[in-house]
């Protein structure tokens, strides 16, 4: 196959643009946020999961507070009806009294016991409550940084994606004056020798595979006519021809 020297100059630069968009296109890939942004979203996931933990707890022990302070609240008011009886003198039997006399001490001594639970609770739901507010800090902090992680891989998005839009307008600037037939071999090697399918011959050797032209291969490059079509024969990609080519 020819192709005109020029076509052939302006392979170089189809090539170089078409690296270029590879280069960026893996660079959106890797960016570090996205590693960063997985992590922090796992945090996040494990916080919030932790987060809800805490809350039920807590609020499992504010139910179990007011149960107690229920049963407090009406043991003492029975307590209070049996002492409002003793304190009428209407009840009329010794025996009566006594019983009266005997419960007033046990619920005494019952309201006492359920006090000291409701006091345990309270310890329990105050630190239920300092387990909710760490937790909720701790998450909200990590939806900060995530969201920050966020917004700096998009800013990179942004800068990427004008250095794409810019080469993307080039290379179709390029290829448009490129023949047809020669841009698809072009795109054919390409594809086939990872994203290069024209390469400079500078000082004898492909910039494609590094590999110095053997004395034959040279002497076949040198024979060849201007605008010959020239293959690596270690590579094959397209060889352009320069001044610094060293024939």
């Amino acid at each position: 196959m020819n192709a005109a020297p020029a076509d052939q100059i302006r392979l170089l630069d189809l090539q170089a643009l078409d690296s270029r968009l590879d280069q960026l296109a893996h660079r959106r890939r890797t960016l570090p946020e996205h590693a960063e942004i997985e992590k922090r979203t796992t945090d996040l996931a494990q916080l919030r999961s932790l987060t809800v933990a805490a809350e039920t707890q807590l609020s499992d022990v504010q139910r179990e507070l007011v149960k107690a302070e229920q049963d407090v609240d009406q043991v003492r008011q029975r307590a209070a009806r049996n002492q409002k009886l003793l304190d009428s003198g209407s009840v009329g039997s010794a025996k009566d009294l006594a019983n009266l006399q005997h419960e007033v001490g046990s619920l005494a001594k019952r309201q006492g016991d359920l006090e000291d639970v409701v006091l345990e609770i309270m310890e329990r739901v105050e630190s239920g409550q300092t387990r909710v507010s760490e937790m909720t800090a701790r998450r909200d902090d990590a939806e900060s940084s995530a969201k920050e992680a966020e917004g700096r891989r998009d800013v990179a998005y942004a800068s990427i994606d004008a250095e794409v839009e810019k080469a993307t307008r080039d290379r179709e600037t390029i290829a448009a004056v490129i023949p047809e037939d020669l841009l698809k071999v072009y795109t054919r090697l390409r594809q086939q020798n990872g994203g290069v399918g024209a390469a400079r011959l500078f000082q004898r050797r492909c910039e494609g595979c590094r590999v110095e032209l053997s004395i034959t291969d040279l002497g076949a490059v040198r024979a060849a006519a201007p605008d010959a079509l020239v293959r690596c024969e270690n590579c094959g990609r397209i060889l352009v021809r320069t001044s610094e080519s060293g024939l």
